[in-house]
């Protein structure tokens, strides 16, 4: 075919590939971006993370006095622990909530980027809710630890 293409005009550039390297081809597009979604995926979840971290830490520490009269009155380290983290979560619950709506209403126009997977996918959705409490988990209890170990004596001190 080549050869027939260059006796009618040899400045003629032609490239025949097989069926299969087109194929290989468009595959290696698709994985190029799936790869490239997977990446932003990963950096909104360390920023919502550190976000989450940053804004609970500023709560501990702008209640400094609160925490340590709780303390002072009998709540254990293991009360203050979970009033943290108890309320992390509300503020991810909340998060999720308006997540899933929103999600939900961009089902059309995320429906043609996706492959495979449907945008109301119940198992893909379950994932990504228990991936969000377990990261919320995690950047919920470093400050709630830190709430914890307050002296109640340096709290009621505090300014």
């Amino acid at each position: 075919m080549r050869r027939r293409f260059q006796d009618y005009d040899r400045n003629l550039f032609l490239e025949v590939k097989s069926l299969n390297e087109w194929a290989s081809l468009d595959r290696l597009m698709q994985r190029f971006f799936a790869t490239i979604a997977a990446a932003f995926g990963a950096l909104a979840l360390f920023l919502a993370s550190a976000g989450l971290y940053g804004v609970m830490a500023y709560s501990v520490s702008r209640r400094t006095i609160e925490i340590g009269i709780r303390m002072a009155v009998g709540a254990g380290r293991a009360n203050v622990v979970r009033m943290v983290v108890r309320e992390t979560m509300i503020l991810v619950a909340i998060g999720i909530v308006l997540g899933l709506l929103a999600a939900l209403g961009a089902t059309r126009l995320v429906a043609t980027a996706l492959f495979g997977v449907k945008p109301t996918d119940p198992l893909t959705i379950g994932i990504a809710v228990f991936v969000m409490i377990a990261v919320t988990l995690v950047a919920g209890y470093a400050p709630a630890r830190r709430a914890a170990g307050v002296d109640p004596m340096v709290a009621l001190r505090h300014e």
